[in-house]
């Protein structure tokens, strides 16, 4: 079995139970496809084996920390996938801020860091695919993505710091 078919049989395991979250990590395989194609039959494994993992951890059963690309990655790891798969997982979609904000950065850098240029592409790949696993613009799919989160206070209380200074 290739690393592609292993990290397809996995990801269809654990997310085709999840709907939309299935149909969007499928779509960002295919995009992902189309981004990789000036890059060696190896990397281009790679990074199909890491789109088709890179939500894993939305998993129920898989969710610890509730930050799935941590999540995870801690999963891919123990599944034995390599370590480039791993860290992919671990540091996509801008995972190194997300991790600040939520208090991981330590738990996220215990993670080697996986080859700018093929996390790129796997980054790009996922921001510019629906949830529906349809081409869509970046900047729509970070608004889209933003509706998600709730408001935090923080904004506000800074907002408030300048206005009374």
């Amino acid at each position: 079995m290739t690393l592609t078919e292993s990290a397809r049989a996995r990801a269809r395991e654990n997310l085709s139970p999840l709907g939309q979250r299935w149909t969007h990590v499928r779509g960002v395989v295919q995009r992902a496809a189309l981004l990789t194609l000036d890059l060696c039959e190896a990397e281009r494994e790679i990074v199909s084996a890491a789109a088709w993992l890179h939500d894993v951890g939305y998993t129920p059963d898989i969710a610890g920390t509730g930050f799935h690309p941590l999540d995870g990655a801690r999963y891919v790891r123990a599944e034995g996938f390599p370590a480039v798969v791993v860290g992919l997982v671990a540091y996509h979609s801008g995972a190194v801020i997300e991790a600040r904000e939520r208090g991981l950065a330590i738990e996220l850098a215990e993670i080697p860091a996986p080859p700018a240029h093929l996390l790129r592409r796997l980054t790009a790949a996922d921001m510019t695919t629906s949830p529906a696993g349809l081409p869509i613009a970046a900047r729509e799919r970070i608004a889209e993505i933003l509706t998600r989160y709730p408001n935090t206070t923080r904004c506000t209380e800074r907002s408030h710091d300048r206005a009374s200074h």
